[in-house]
């Protein structure tokens, strides 16, 4: 009996453009980095590899069984392969340049990896890595040997070479079917000669050679450690994209490569089960029909990808459950693996990930190039388009799936059609932009819905300690809200402030108008100035009518009398402002009202009027919900002439009041009251309690 086997059975995967399609992106790709991109056609001229794969085995006892047994499996999957000989022939220059020419080096031969490009992996015979890895038993004397017959320098290199292969992910062949094993080693050879490229549609914008860079920097595809990335982003803002890019980039330098498309669909329809099934074969693993539960899989996929060097992409994850039944932990997969996650929800990624990528709405000018590309089949508009682009381009403020949508629709128009579509879209969003935003929103609680339609309708740009005390007011729960919209990436905050994407904010007030599309009255949400006039003026207003966003800086002006109001009975947020100049307010108010005017306010948290034209509030204000009143360039004299309690009020901005002389007993009627704004007043007089 020979001694113990050396492992050498090493399967190299192939080079980046091997026997793969080609980086399908059509003609027009900007952006890109050299190297990224090839002809769509793949090339059939003379192959400069003679072998796709190299077989060397030095254990006696494996040349005329599993050596013999893989060259067959090989070979009748139409793999080129070359088999050393060792039967006492002298074929060194045989074998040379049979692994030159071999486009996958079976041998434990660093120069290939580091020179050029294989991927090494190890078949562990009959024996243990952490032996090759260790060199210990017979390895050690077999080295010992060598360096007492003068080879002390190679051996230093042979032992270096060891301790890498061995360190690599591979298959270990101890017990078992060793038929099983060469099925499973010869069909993830073949998979990896194979392997497609993902389609990536053409005008890619913003992802040149420096963002590549970037991303690599934060996947550290050279590192050892089993490595879990998050790209997140709100809908149609590009994150499959980018995970389709760097899968194309860096897929071939792994022993299994897996990009799970569409996972919260997919999940939803056939069950996770499905899923890990699909990444089971996509890492060549068979015999897996009778597995029947989603329990019953994991143990099998972190078995079977746990010496193996993986890339595996999740892509569009919804649920921490599809994680874990996915990838679970990262010791389910090899050393040396890269996990991608692409999800709306960020916070799956916050402590699992070990490096996070947001996805960015795209700069002005590459909005341009990339609605250009669309529109025109080149990446700047046509000449008399220039203007109208712009319009669009602005509309759709950097959202790639927006800007390829519209460009398609407008493509081939007139100039008086794009106007007309551009006056359409103001009103009324595109119904293909609305659908992919708006399933963020429908998967919210009806609590956290409130939330988001009150930020579109009432809220956008405003500090959050402020949002956050008024949706607090209303029962909102804000503080959790916020956070979930804000996980959701359908609000951002930057400098304390509450932000939404313009889109964003279209489909949240469209989703308003959907409540009632021909009368505005009986919408919950009124921010657009023509249906508010309308309303106001046809005294059309209904209880379902809970906040109020009027900018009154309108041509002509408006008679609003107590019957405009009257049967808003559910109004909790209301806001009257003009965008004139300030200082003009109260000489040219634009908005009239009777003496006695009134209007419901017992449910009232938020009152803004800006240029009130009155002398104090009504008589019957009674709004012992408020918490903020702001009356700034009032006619107010006095804020209100019965006796009020009004105990959750903390906040009262009155600046530029010019008439007001007088705040009544505002210690009694304002007990918890923290901030009391008095800017650019003539005189007034407070009363201490």
């Amino acid at each position: 009996m020979s001694e113990l086997p050396v492992v050498e059975e090493i399967t190299s995967t192939v080079w980046k453009s091997l026997n793969r399609e080609a980086f399908h992106v059509g003609k027009n790709l900007v952006g890109m980095g050299r190297g990224r991109a090839s002809s769509t056609s793949t090339s059939t001229s003379t192959d400069p590899w003679d072998y796709e794969a190299y077989i060397s085995f030095r254990g006696e006892d494996t040349r005329n069984n599993f050596r013999d047994y893989l060259y067959a499996a090989l070979c009748q999957k139409g793999i080129r392969t070359f088999a050393e000989d060792l039967k006492g022939r002298d074929i060194a220059s045989t074998i040379l340049e049979a692994i030159k020419k071999s486009r996958c080096a079976l041998e434990m031969i660093i120069e290939c990896k580091n020179q050029n490009g294989k991927l090494i992996i190890p078949i562990f015979y009959h024996i243990e890595p952490s032996d090759v890895r260790k060199q210990r038993g017979r390895y050690a004397e077999a080295f010992r040997k060598h360096e007492k017959s003068g080879f002390a320098d190679k051996t230093q290199r042979w032992r270096e070479a060891m301790t890498l292969v061995a360190n690599l992910s591979g298959w270990h062949i101890q017990n078992g079917s060793e038929a099983d094993a060469i099925e499973e080693i010869t069909s993830a050879i073949l998979g990896r000669l194979s392997q497609k490229v993902l389609y990536v549609e053409e005008g890619l914008i913003g992802m040149d050679s420096g963002f590549i860079e970037t991303i690599m920097q934060m996947i550290k595809p050279l590192s050892s450690d089993v490595h879990m990335v998050g790209i997140y982003g709100l809908g149609g803002i590009g994150k499959t994209t980018i995970a389709k890019v760097l899968f194309n980039h860096i897929a071939s330098d792994f022993m299994v490569a897996s990009f799970m498309a569409d996972v919260r669909e997919i999940s939803k329809r056939n069950g996770l089960l499905h899923l890990q099934m699909q990444l089971l074969r996509d890492s060549s693993i068979r015999n897996i029909e009778s597995v029947s539960n989603v329990d019953e899989a994991i143990p099998i996929i972190k078995a079977r990808l746990c010496f193996k060097k993986v890339l595996l992409v999740l892509d569009d994850v919804d649920n921490s459950n599809q994680l874990e039944a996915l990838a679970g932990d990262r010791n389910w997969f090899g050393p040396g693996s890269i996990i991608i996650v692409t999800t709306r929800e960020k916070h799956l990624l916050e402590h699992k990930m070990d490096a996070l990528y947001e996805a960015k709405k795209l700069e002005d000018k590459e909005s341009i190039q990339l609605f250009s590309w669309y529109a025109f089949d080149q990446n700047h508009p046509k000449e008399c388009y220039e203007t109208l682009s712009s319009s669009v381009v602005h509309y759709l403020d950097g959202l790639p799936l927006g800007l390829k949508v519209l460009g398609r629709f407008l493509r081939g128009k007139t100039i008086r059609e794009w106007d007309s579509e551009l006056c359409k879209l103001k009103q009324e969003p595109n119904q293909e932009i609305q659908g992919v935003l708006k399933r963020s929103y429908d998967e919210l609680d009806h609590t956290r819905k409130q939330i988001f339609l009150d930020v579109a309708c009432f809220f956008n740009g405003e500090d959050i300690d402020f949002v956050t005390r008024i949706l607090d007011a209303c029962n909102f729960y804000a503080e959790s809200g916020i956070r979930v919209l804000t996980d959701k990436c359908l609000i951002s905050i930057l400098d304390n402030k509450i932000w939404m994407h313009d889109l964003i904010q279209q489909m949240g007030r469209e989703i308003v108008r959907q409540e009632s599309p021909e009368d505005p009255g009986k919408r919950s949400r009124l921010c657009y100035p023509e249906g508010i006039s309308r309303v106001l003026a046809r005294k059309t207003g209904t209880e379902a009518i809970k906040g109020i966003l009027f900018n009154f800086s309108i041509p002509k002006p408006i008679h609003i009398t107590t019957e405009s109001f009257v049967m808003m009975k559910n109004l909790k947020l209301l806001k009257f402002y003009s965008q004139l100049e300030s200082t003009s307010l109260s000489e040219d108010n634009r908005m009239q009202l009777s003496k006695d005017f009134e209007f419901p306010s017992y449910e009232l948290r938020y009152l803004y009027w800006q240029g009130y034209p009155l002398e104090s509030l009504p008589s019957s204000f009674h709004a012992e919900d408020l918490v903020e009143l702001d009356m700034c360039y009032s006619s107010l004299k006095q804020l209100w002439e019965n006796d009020l309690l009004l105990e959750k009020l903390n906040t009262i901005r009155l600046s530029c009041s010019q008439h007001l002389t007088e705040i009544t007993d505002i210690s009694l009627s304002v007990p918890n009251l923290e901030k009391l704004i008095l800017v650019c007043l003539r005189s007034t007089h407070l009363l201490e309690s």
